[in-house]
């Protein structure tokens, strides 16, 4: 071991303040099925599909609004929101369970398709990578290790399911949505409750199956999540709720994984905010976009005068894993 009077001493880095959504932005496809679409090769009915999921219509990609491409024109949304250039970025995170090109890497290409010379990197936490991601974001803010964050959640959830599958086919979408997270002086981005169900790994698959020439496809046991959403899920919230110091009438809204229309509302119901908060129901018109699921919701609320600037939302994302992730944030 050689040691000299000029040897400096090592730090861990240093707190620098608290995190905040500084910009969000989305990105749709342009082509919208509806349940009599779906019903032409799903052995189903619109009105069986409507009562099961409560999804009306989704948005599907075609072949040019690429996961890429997506993630792209909703991420330089959330920049110019964020009033940032790609070179102020430090980090993009980009949350996914679609990505099924083994090629290339997936943050890598959006980030060079956006132009961001940081460093990039991609969460794969299914249906729950965006919070996941965005809690992520705000370590790195507040660590000191990053200035700005671009968190982008970018699916092509259609590109992955059987359209014969009773339990999945009408359920998924795609989409993109994205947020900057950065460093401010108020607290805006609350404590993570995170984790995982481990022992029920297996009611959401996505592997290669032979009889779709090795494609993967995901399947899914639909019962099973839906029971332990609405058991677990409340818990979870609450314990968000807590760790930011609020209660469920504290904030102006709800944002959860926009899954199923049935799992929203138990769960709402169960948590017991009171009506003055506005709870989102994207899934009704977009479907599930899995990652893009809770952007694409918030921004909804945002871009219709539900949310306004500075308003409180509770996030919960939920899916394989089983996993789970919710905090609170401050509207941009």
């Amino acid at each position: 071991m050689h040691s000299t009077e000029s040897e400096r001493t090592f730090r861990p880095a240093a707190e620098k303040g608290h995190a905040a959504v500084l910009g969000v932005g989305t990105y749709r496809p342009r082509r919208i099925v509806t349940n009599e679409e779906i019903c032409r090769t799903l052995d189903s009915s619109p009105e069986w599909i409507l009562r099961r999921s409560g999804i009306n219509t989704r948005c599907v990609a075609q072949s040019d609004e690429t996961l890429v491409e997506m993630g792209a024109i909703a991420a330089g949304k959330a920049l110019a929101e964020a009033g940032l250039a790609p070179t102020d970025i430090d980090q993009v995170l980009v949350a996914t369970m679609s990505d099924i090109d083994e090629g290339r890497d997936l943050a890598a290409a959006v980030a060079a398709r956006l132009g961001v010379p940081g460093g990039s990197a991609q969460v794969s936490a299914a249906c729950s990578g965006f919070t996941v991601a965005l809690a992520l974001a705000a370590s790195l803010i507040t660590s000191g290790a990053a200035r700005n964050c671009l968190v982008v959640g970018t699916e092509r959830m259609t590109d992955i399911i059987d359209p014969t599958d009773r339990g999945t086919a009408f359920l998924f979408s795609d989409g993109a949505g994205a947020a900057v997270v950065g460093a401010v002086a108020e607290p805006g981005i609350g404590p993570v409750v995170w984790g995982t169900d481990p022992e029920l790994a297996d009611t959401i698959t996505v592997r290669p199956e032979p009889e779709h020439d090795g494609r993967a496809i995901l399947r899914m046991r639909g019962s099973a999540v839906f029971r332990w959403a609405v058991t677990h899920l409340p818990d979870v919230a609450t314990a968000a709720l807590e760790r930011s110091g609020l209660g469920p009438g504290d904030v102006q809204a709800f944002v959860p994984h926009q899954a199923n229309l049935r799992i929203i509302e138990s769960v709402t119901d169960s948590i017991g905010f009171p009506g003055h908060v506005a709870v989102a129901r994207d899934v009704v018109d977009q479907g599930n976009a899995s990652a893009a699921s809770i952007p694409l919701a918030l921004d909804r609320m945002r871009t219709s005068g539900t949310l306004r600037t500075g308003d409180l939302a509770l996030l919960i994302g939920f899916g394989a894993g089983l996993s789970y992730a919710a905090t609170v944030i401050r509207v941009p």
